[in-house]
């Protein structure tokens, strides 16, 4: 009897453990914290100090977590409506709303001194600022107003790589604000394919994203838009950032390729379509920064 009570309460603290880890949406974060690491060897121009990397990440990942727990406890009134969402563990009740406010405030105490402390004072500024602009502007304000939210809410998930620089550089340049803009242009693009295949959860739930306001057609050719932009600020990224030929090669034909995507969904507006735009998004910036890291190594080592 004993040993099944506590089989049963380890499985219980497993769960405990892994809805709060959901809380923190770490699918998104990992995405994220890949385009950290390059930006800290671009700013080094080589490889920067292994802990100074683990700090940097450890840092990220806690604001971030942060930042995305206290987005679930804002919208879990729309989780609970949204068939996509609806197992969310705020939904389901493994968390009560309070613990995961309490949790959410936590992590970012705890990221901001220990990027403060480990890290850069003005890492930790940028990281707070980040999670604050996607808590009260995109969270709490435009994603339930605007259909432009997911395009200004945006700028939270580039900054990262600004935190990452200055991680390094103890500073921010030109090179960084382009790095933020490849990401703040890919965002959108990336989000609303997402979204394209979701419409009708956002319709359902009252949330003005683009897909469920806007035709399909014009989704589509707001995605090629920036696809366009997003293709030319990579391309912009090899002057002003002093990258090789190896990067220069990466964006050119990555870029060419999302938006020969993006056109065909603009031709077909299929969710079917609008998922392999979303897929290749994700390789397409995963990709685009390991040749930007791989770029500097192999340049000036």
């Amino acid at each position: 009897m004993n040993l099944i009570v506590g089989t049963i309460s380890r499985r219980s603290g497993i769960r405990v453990v892994g809805s709060y880890v959901a809380l923190m949406k770490p699918r998104i974060i990992e995405l994220l914290l890949i385009t950290t690491v390059p930006a800290m060897i671009v700013a080094k121009r080589g490889i920067p100090s292994v802990w100074l990397v683990v700090f940097t990440l450890v840092g990220g990942t806690l604001s971030a977590g942060g930042a995305n727990a206290v987005n679930m406890w804002a919208d879990r009134d729309i989780d609970s409506i949204m068939k996509r969402t609806q197992k969310r563990p705020l939904v389901t009740g493994e968390i009560t709303p309070s613990a995961a406010l309490t949790f959410a405030i936590f992590l970012q105490v705890l990221a901001f001194v220990e990027l403060a402390v480990l890290v850069d004072l003005l890492s930790a500024i940028l990281a707070l600022a980040a999670a604050l602009f996607y808590v009260f502007v995109y969270t709490l304000w435009l994603k339930r107003t605007s259909s432009q939210n997911i395009v200004i809410g945006g700028a939270a998930g580039a900054a990262p790589v600004l935190v990452g620089w200055a991680a390094v550089a103890h500073s921010l340049s030109w090179t960084a604000v382009i790095m933020f803009l490849i990401i703040f242009l890919w965002t959108p693009p990336h989000f609303w394919a997402l979204a394209f295949r979701y419409k009708d959860d956002y319709s359902r739930a009252n949330v003005p994203m683009l897909p469920s306001v806007a035709s399909p057609k014009r989704t589509a050719s707001e995605i090629v838009v920036y696809t366009v932009l997003l293709w030319i600020a990579t391309l912009l990224l090899v002057p002003v950032g002093h990258l090789g030929i190896i990067y220069f090669i990466a964006a050119l034909t990555l870029g060419g390729g999302f938006f020969a995507y993006a056109v065909g969904l603009y031709r077909n507006c299929s969710p079917k379509l609008a998922m392999r735009v979303f897929s290749y998004s994700i390789s397409y910036l995963t990709i685009l920064f390991l040749a930007m890291g791989i770029d500097i190594l192999v340049r000036y080592h």
